[in-house]
């Protein structure tokens, strides 16, 4: 932790350690974590940008996933780096660039009952909350068994996949099943998934996951579509957690 971070009363004010690119067109960005910050993999915070050059019609602040675990000692967030004032802005900050911080928020988080698998479904940018969540389960060893699919278009633009791949071999609860869908464009070898998450590609991965809970994040009309696959397979809605990622 460290000793420049300064608490504002309704957030902190937190500095930018590190940026690197974890995808094609994707950053993530390493900010300083408060002391005494408590939160769980799953969780959001809104990181507003202070006196930023310039400005657009949606403002300074934007909510971000949180995508380091808790055992991690700072925090993490990533994005797709579209052309928009605030992430033009973001990515020249400085290191050591102070921005404002308010959270955590949400409860897209891991369910508490161990004896229910975990099936967490992602698309592209979507990863940012399970990346916590299952770097989570591998660290403090948790019961829960996890399937993660997670979609791209190609290898190139799936942020944190290698680390994905390899946490299967510290966690046998664990398992990916990544999938591509426009591998035309890639210039990477891939042997893995191919093609949308649908009700076939659930079925020859999900047949000893009864009782799951499922969780769902990416753009908003894969969020709709798998809903509605997971529904037509008898899935309730209670059973169902969302969460959106529409670009800005």
């Amino acid at each position: 932790m460290s000793e420049a971070v300064v608490s504002t009363g309704s957030g902190y004010r937190v500095r930018l350690k590190n940026r690197r690119v974890v995808a094609d067109r994707t950053m993530a960005f390493e900010l300083e974590r408060p002391a005494g910050f408590v939160y769980k993999p799953g969780q959001s915070a809104d990181l507003t940008l202070l006196d930023p050059p310039e400005t657009d019609a949606k403002g300074n602040v934007r909510s971000f996933s949180i995508a380091s675990a808790p055992g991690e000692p700072s925090l993490l967030f990533a994005t797709r780096m579209r052309d928009t004032a605030f992430k033009r802005t973001l990515a020249a900050l400085p290191l050591g660039a102070e921005v404002k911080m308010e959270g955590p928020f949400g409860n897209l988080v891991l369910h508490n009952n161990p004896s229910r698998p975990a099936v967490l479904i992602a698309g592209g940018i979507g990863i940012t909350p399970f990346r916590g969540m299952v770097m989570q389960a591998a660290e403090a060893q948790l019961p829960h068994r996890i399937w993660l699919f997670y979609s791209n278009h190609r290898p190139e633009d799936a942020a944190f996949l290698d680390e994905l791949q390899a946490l299967e071999q510290k966690n046998l609860r664990y398992r990916l099943i990544a999938t591509m869908t426009a591998l035309e464009g890639s210039n990477r070898p891939w042997q893995g998934e191919t093609g949308r998450i649908g009700k076939a590609m659930l079925a020859k991965y999900l047949a000893d996951a009864a009782n799951a809970v499922y969780y769902v994040a990416g753009p908003p009309g894969m969020v709709a579509a798998l809903r509605a696959v997971l529904n037509d397979a008898g899935v309730d809605d209670d059973d169902i957690r969302a969460e959106e990622f529409p670009g800005y």
